[in-house]
C-alpha cells in the first residue's frame, strides 16, 4: 500500500514539472493576450514546419513565442512583428505567404498541375479512340473469312 501511494505521488510530483513548460506571461489587457494567441496561431514554426508557434514545443518556438510578447510590449504592430519574422526566416514562417514573384508556383502550382493532368488523361482518351476506331474498320471481308474458316478446318483434322 505504501508504494502505491509512492508512486502516486512520484507520479503528481512528475506531472506538476511537466506543466511547468507552458508559457505563463502577464498581459496588459485582453486585447494584447489575443493580438499573442492570433499571431502565434498564424505564424508557422520554423523547426517543425507543419504546426504554428502556439502548439510547438521546439526550443525556436519557444524563442519566437517570448519575442513576440517582447515586441508586443513594446508597442509594435501585428504587421510589425509579422515583417520581422518574415525578415528573419522568410514567407515560410506564414500559413498565407503574400503573392508574388517567388509564391506564384504555390499559389498557381497545383491548378497548374490539375490542368496538366486532365490534359493527359484527354490525350489518352483521344488515343484510345481512334485505335477503337481503326481496329473497327479493318474488319475481314466476307473472301477473307472464308479463307479463315477453311485454313482453321484444316488445322484442326
Amino acid at each position: 500500500m505504501k508504494r502505491l501511494i509512492h508512486a502516486a505521488l512520484l507520479g503528481l510530483v512528475l506531472a506538476g514539472t511537466a506543466q511547468a513548460a507552458i508559457d505563463t506571461y502577464e498581459f496588459r489587457d485582453e486585447a494584447e493576450r489575443e493580438r499573442y494567441r492570433t499571431l502565434t496561431e498564424e505564424l508557422r514554426c520554423p523547426k517543425c514546419q507543419n504546426q504554428n508557434i502556439a502548439d510547438s514545443n521546439a526550443p525556436i518556438a519557444m524563442d519566437l513565442r517570448q519575442e513576440i510578447f517582447r515586441m508586443l510590449e513594446e508597442g509594435q504592430s501585428n504587421d510589425q512583428i509579422v515583417d520581422y519574422l518574415v525578415a528573419r526566416y522568410g514567407d515560410f514562417v506564414r500559413y498565407k505567404p503574400p503573392m508574388n514573384a517567388k509564391t506564384m508556383l504555390l499559389w498557381y502550382g497545383p491548378a497548374g498541375l490539375l490542368v496538366v493532368g486532365f490534359g493527359v488523361l484527354a490525350i489518352i482518351l483521344v488515343r484510345r479512340r481512334r485505335f477503337e476506331q481503326a481496329c473497327a474498320s479493318h474488319t475481314l471481308s466476307d473472301t477473307e473469312r472464308e479463307r479463315l474458316a477453311k485454313l482453321l478446318d484444316k488445322k484442326d483434322s
